[in-house]
């Protein structure tokens, strides 16, 4: 088990299962707060083996929800894989199923669409949220601040001014890192 008792993987697994219920946008939204919780709470891992579980998970072909069964893996192996993989889906998938089926009975109230519509404010914060935890290592670390900080305002301009895709930025991102630039 890596040594985690079954209270401190119980406890990972509620945590995700918390958390899951909140992932208005995706898992990634969450990532904030995993880290808080297995990086700065607990010193489970480190910020680094963090910020790769997700670069790898993310470049992974597949739901990037995979994330999380990385985050567990460092932490715990493979019960820790299983506990935040669990906890993730569990009580979110369940939620989908119930409130999907109500929800499309009722898809014209002004209620559904209310908060349809409020979603979006909260979902963009979350990413936000996650967008810092995943950049702060780098700004902080003075030899990095400008570049790190340069690219992220480049992301933003493009994702804002145009349609181009995402994954152009990640490819940008990434070559930027692989000639020592970030």
């Amino acid at each position: 088990m890596n040594g985690l008792s079954w209270a401190d993987l119980a406890g990972l697994s509620g945590h995700f299962m918390l958390l899951s219920l909140v992932a208005i946008g995706g898992a990634i939204t969450t990532a904030s707060d995993m880290q808080r919780y297995v990086v700065a709470e607990h010193g489970w891992i480190t910020d680094a083996q963090f910020t790769s579980a997700i670069a790898i998970a993310q470049a992974a072909p597949g739901p990037n929800v995979l994330f999380v069964a990385v985050i567990g893996w460092n932490v715990a192996g493979v019960a820790g894989m299983l506990a935040t993989l669990v906890g993730t889906m569990l009580p979110s998938t369940l939620l989908v199923l119930a409130v999907s089926r109500w929800a499309a009975r009722r898809r014209e109230s002004l209620a559904v669409r209310a908060f349809a519509t409020g979603m979006a404010p909260l979902t963009l914060g979350l990413l936000a949220a996650t967008g810092w935890v995943l950049a702060e290592p780098f700004v902080r670390a003075p030899d990095r601040r400008i570049g790190a900080l340069a690219l992220m305002g480049v992301t933003i301009a493009v994702m804002l001014k145009t349609r181009l895709s995402p994954i152009w930025l990640v490819a940008l991102g990434a070559a930027v890192g692989a000639l020592g630039g970030i």
